[in-house]
Formats: structure tokens, sequence, C-alpha cells
């Protein structure tokens, strides 16, 4: 691809030309076939989200997360209408098909209306949805979301950089590593080098496509066991 040269012969970025500010995330409902995601609801989904928690067997699924772990149900309940409340981050419950229950959640956060970046964070998923096809329709729901209705035109990852199963992750999910911004932030009274990945819009397609022929219910065979891999570094059922 050549390179745009300005007046003086310095090398610019393609024009945006036509751009317009994107639209913020509406609250409303994402259907998949495994799962939805549900505007973050504390009266609906509170006490079911606790219970799905209390699944884990210790506390360090919160060890990477800037909340939690829970003492007791008031104590979530509390963070959880302070999440509800908030439009960045903005919060979804995700949603079993099967059960009708509430199993996690995951939010988009950093809205940047202006430029059309969008970051999903706050990603809770309980033991419920882990290594289940849910956990990872419950991503492409949010990212076609972002793509496809709201047209962004950067949708980014960021965790920990000793967080190894989030990078995992982000990578079988088809986000790019990009670098780590060193001492970037302070949690839970320790520092935080922080791993930044990305997919872009001329990425989404191809994307898109693998998402969708991973998740087609032809995949999986009688004991929910996947046929096809969608990261090819990883071969566990719904990783």
């Amino acid at each position: 691809m050549s390179t745009l040269l300005n007046g003086y012969g310095q090398p610019i970025g393609a024009a945006m030309n036509g751009w317009t500010p994107r639209q913020h995330p509406p609250r409303q409902v994402l259907q998949g076939r495994t799962c939805r995601l549900e505007p973050l609801d504390p009266a609906k989904h509170a006490q079911q989200l606790y219970d799905a928690y209390r699944q884990m067997p210790d506390g360090s699924d919160w060890t990477y997360l800037f909340v939690g772990p829970f003492a007791d149900f008031p104590n979530y309940l509390s963070y959880a209408q302070a999440a509800a409340a908030s439009s960045d981050p903005q919060h979804w419950a995700v949603i079993d098909q099967a059960t009708d229950q509430a199993v996690g959640t995951l939010s988009l956060m950093r809205i940047d209306v202006n430029n059309g970046v969008i970051e999903v964070g706050n990603v809770t998923f309980s033991p419920l949805m882990k290594r289940t096809p849910m956990s990872t329709e419950a991503q492409y729901l949010l990212m076609k979301f972002a793509f496809d209705e709201l047209g962004y035109r950067r949708y980014e990852w960021k965790c920990d950089a000793l967080n190894a199963p989030s990078r995992k992750a982000a990578l079988r999910l088809g986000l790019s590593f990009e670098g780590i911004f060193r001492q970037a932030v302070m949690y839970k009274g320790r520092t935080r080098d922080t791993a930044w990945f990305s997919v872009i819009d001329s990425e989404w397609e191809a994307r898109k496509t693998a998402f969708e022929v991973w998740l087609a219910a032809d995949n999986f065979d009688e004991a929910g066991r996947q046929i096809r891999v969608l990261g090819g570094d990883l071969t566990r059922s719904g990783d």
C-alpha cells in the first residue's frame, strides 16, 4: 500500500472524509444462540450473579479485577447497583438461554464516540459459563454490536500484563497484541503494567466469519465438544 504524503512530503494517515461521531451504545438486549446480553438490572440479575459467582472455588478469579471478591450479597448488590447506573463502563449481564439465569457480566467502556474507539472490560464470567460456547458468544455479541450496529472503528481489550489467561483469550478471539504500557495504573494496592490488544474495522469481517463458523450448532458434537477450533492455540471445548 502506497504511503500518503502531504504538501511538505511528510507521510500522513488516510483521510476520514464523511466521518461523524458514533452513537453511544444504547441499552438493549443482544440476542445469541446459547446466551443473550441484557443491560445489567440489579433487581433482576444481582442475586443470580452472586449465586453464580459463589460457584468459584476460591477468590482467584477476582485477582485481576478492580473489584471483588464480595463478602456477602448486600456488598455485591451495592456494587451491582453502582455498575448498572454507570454509562461508562456500561454493563451487560450474560443470560444462559438454557436456564434463563444470569451467569456473568461484561461491559463496554472508555467509550470514545468522536474517534470511534471502544473497549471491552470488566469481564466477570462465573464457573457456570467458563469453557462453554457462551463465553465466546458473549464476546462475539458485544464485538458485533460495536462494529456492525454502532460503526466503531477500533475495539480494544486491556488487561494486567501478568494475567496470562486474559492475554491468551484476547489472542484466541482474534485481537492483535499491541504492546505493554508500563506502570499504567494502580489497583488493589499494587502496580499494574497493562497489555493492550485490539481489532479494527477492516479486520472485522474476517473475524466475524470465524466466530460464526465456530458458534454454529453443527460445530459441536453430542457431548458439546467443539469440532473446529476458533484459535489455533486452544483445543478445549468452549475455551
